[in-house]
């Protein structure tokens, strides 16, 4: 065996505030100014943890003890010394990314090779890790890992009425490979947060669940599936946060492990599993350990600062106003160019941004159409010039109507579904399809549907689909995936891509209701930027006899309200514009010009989901502070209650200077109180405010 300094060439590399250095004892440390984390790297490649510190707090999470390799690949390598080599890059690593620096560790033998990525960006409390694996010789398996009844706590342990001070022979068989984290936690007590979201939300509206211990030595091993945990100590109220950016479990293609973390209360030993690269090898699921301190407010600021790392807010590009005419359920049957013609003058007075067709702009037929006979996949196969411009519809092609748009100063937006056949075999004629038109037409909005996961080349497919439309429009091309129905992507499957079309509700159906859609934005918003979710409001006179007698019905509610609750969103007008009531234009359009004005700031913070959930009855809102913690922007719905004042407990206020309150909207009066706290009056039920508060220091 070679020694150390053979083994080991020092590197080290710096940009901006973010670092990476390996020395000649094969210690690898990278970091920024929120995060440092250290590994011991073995002959073989083999990383283990040694510290992870909250360089802000100078605190050390890791507590000593046996070390344990992490990551892993899904079987083990064989034994053998391996060649280390550190590389770097600066900049952006994806095009719609912040610059990072990122490192990649490879480890070569003769026999098998392995690579780690480690992406470190200025504005996170985490580091981003990507194992690249070999290809797998087999399926992977964890003895006692099987699902259970208890939401996934499982354990092989037999209960027999023999109390015992230790249970360790009880524990389950713990897997040592794909394995992506292998952390033994420093403090005695912490409380775990397991979450689960629901996609698929065309059969689900309840889409984010919350399941907690507060961990004990007498707890039997926890096997649990999700991709979104929390650890936090409750004495300090300081946490770590574990992020799959993967489908949903249930949408993994090749899930090699039934579950995703497992945990070990007496050794406080966290395992995060699913490296997710598949048979094939290559690079696996990205994930990220961040730092977090001030319990939930905090937490919520570092997931949320991460994926704007990972997608910046641009001005001009995002949090764009979209109108789609679908929410009338009028599918593709009035489609037309003199349709959409009113539709952009109507939409000029709301203050709509982009206009956009659903499905039926195109000459081929999809399943979704008023007429019999339409696909679902296989569109090439169907009709070769499927994605052209239907020729009964737009006689001149959409040319003119972008022209009239862009005259008004709005955009035009398109539906699209890759071709999901074959693996997505065809995403090459797809990317070219949408590069085409927004080349020649200028379209850069596109509602992604159809999509159709099923293997892990096609979930490779579709990526390489993505990447090719956003380096070749240069960042521009903005897509609004859909996770209404079937195998997608899910939350944080592609952070990078657009916002998330997060749900279909109508009122043809009686499924709209806007405290409903508050209250999946107010959720969500605890775990993903709210920019990241495209939220729908409706036209409320719609169908009114479906909801007759409902104190909440949508028609209870002025337009303004309705844009309210997801103006904090990447905001859907799920209607015809042509066909809205005059008072809808009157009521909306003011608050619409406010949000403009404001939305740069709005997007650029943290937003704060307040008050309780929604549930129609509730006192709620969200708060959004800018970096500086100097403006606070609050905006605070009243639902159906009898009470006209609220106050609640925000950090944010408690600094030392003087508060300016600036009413920008709503019903009502906000006023900052002593210690912190922020009042709120609203006079009449379902109404809202909309301030905006700024500190001067004295």
């Amino acid at each position: 065996m070679p020694d150390q300094q053979e083994v080991f060439a020092p590197a080290k590399w710096a940009y901006g505030e973010c670092a990476a250095f390996l020395d000649t004892e094969g210690i690898l440390t990278l970091r920024n100014t929120w995060i440092e984390r250290k590994w011991r790297v073995d002959r073989a490649g083999s990383l283990y943890p040694v510290s992870l510190r909250d360089l802000r707090r100078g605190v050390e999470w890791l507590t000593e003890g046996p070390e344990i390799p992490s990551p892993t690949p899904s079987e083990r390598l064989p034994d053998e010394p391996r060649e280390v080599h550190l590389t770097s890059e600066t900049g952006r690593a994806r095009i719609t990314e912040a610059p990072s620096l990122t490192v990649t560790l490879t480890a070569k033998g003769e026999a098998a090779a392995i690579a780690y990525r480690f992406q470190i960006f200025e504005g996170a409390s985490g580091i981003v890790i990507q194992l690249l694996a070999p290809a797998s010789r087999g399926s992977f398996s964890t003895q006692g890992n099987s699902d259970s009844s208890d939401g996934g706590n499982t354990s092989t342990a037999t209960p027999t009425g023999i109390e015992t001070a230790d249970r360790a022979a009880a524990l389950p068989v713990e897997p040592t490979a794909d394995t992506l984290e292998s952390l033994a936690l420093a403090p005695p007590h912490l409380r775990l947060t397991q979450v689960t979201l629901l996609d698929r939300t065309d059969e689900h509206n309840e889409l984010a669940f919350e399941r907690e211990w507060l961990l004990h030595p007498a707890e039997k091993s926890l096997a649990l599936t999700g991709g979104l945990f929390f650890a936090e100590d409750p004495l300090t109220r300081a946490g770590i946060v574990f992020l799959k950016f993967a489908p949903l479990p249930h949408a993994e293609p090749e899930r090699r492990s039934p579950h995703d973390l497992m945990v070990q209360p007496r050794a406080r030993r966290f395992k995060l599993l699913g490296q997710g690269a598949g048979d094939e090898g290559g690079a696996g699921y990205a994930w990220a350990t961040l730092l977090y301190s001030d319990g939930v407010a905090g937490r919520v600021a570092a997931l949320q600062a991460l994926q704007q790392q990972m997608r910046p807010f641009e001005p001009g590009r995002d949090g764009l106003l979209v109108t789609n005419t679908w929410g009338d359920r009028g599918q593709d049957g009035r489609v037309s160019t003199e349709f959409l013609s009113r539709e952009i003058k109507v939409g000029q007075r709301l203050g709509v941004d982009v206009i956009q067709i659903d499905d039926g702009w195109q000459k081929g037929r999809t399943a979704n159409s008023v007429q019999a006979g339409g696909v679902w996949e296989g569109f090439y196969a169907a009709e070769p010039d499927f994605w052209t411009p239907h020729p009964g519809r737009f006689f001149g092609g959409l040319s003119p109507l972008v022209e009239t748009a862009r005259d008004a100063g709005l955009r035009f937006g398109l539906w699209f579904a890759p071709d999901s056949s074959e693996d997505f075999a065809h995403w090459k004629d797809d990317a070219q399809t949408l590069l085409r038109l927004h080349q020649e037409l200028g379209v850069s909005y596109f509602k992604i549907d159809g999509v159709k996961l099923r293997s892990k080349a096609g979930e490779r497919n579709l990526r390489a689909f993505f990447d090719e439309v956003l380096v070749g429009s240069e960042g521009r091309v903005v897509f609004d995936t859909d996770v209404t129905a079937e195998t997608r992507h899910g939350y944080f499957g592609l952070p990078d891509t657009g916002p998330l079309f997060v749900e279909n509700r109508y009122t043809d159906w009686h499924r709209y209701w806007p405290h409903q859609t508050l209250r999946n934005v107010w959720k969500l918003a605890h775990y993903l930027p709210p920019v990241r979710l495209r939220m729908e409001f409706l036209n409320h006179q719609r169908n009114q006899e479906k909801y007759k007698g409902d104190p909440l019905a949508p028609a209870t509610y002025r337009a303004d309200y309705l844009f309210a609750t997801v103006m904090l969103t990447s905001p859907l007008g799920w209607f015809e514009l042509q066909n809205l009531p005059p008072t809808y234009i009157k009521e909306a359009a003011p608050l619409v010009a406010v949000w403009k004005r404001h939305r740069a700031e709005l997007y650029g913070g943290t937003t704060l989901p307040i008050g309780e959930a929604p549930d129609g009855t509730a006192w709620t809102g969200f708060a959004t502070s800018s970096p500086d913690a100097r403006t606070i922007y609050a905006l605070l719905f009243r639902e159906h209650n009898d009470r006209t004042g609220w106050s609640t407990l925000l950090p944010a206020l408690d600094q030392a200077g003087k508060w300016k309150v600036e009413m920008l909207s709503g019903d009502g009066s906000v006023t900052v109180l002593p210690r912190g706290r922020l009042a709120v009056t609203i006079p009449q039920p379902q109404r809202f405010v909309f301030a905006r508060v700024t500190l001067d220091p004295e």
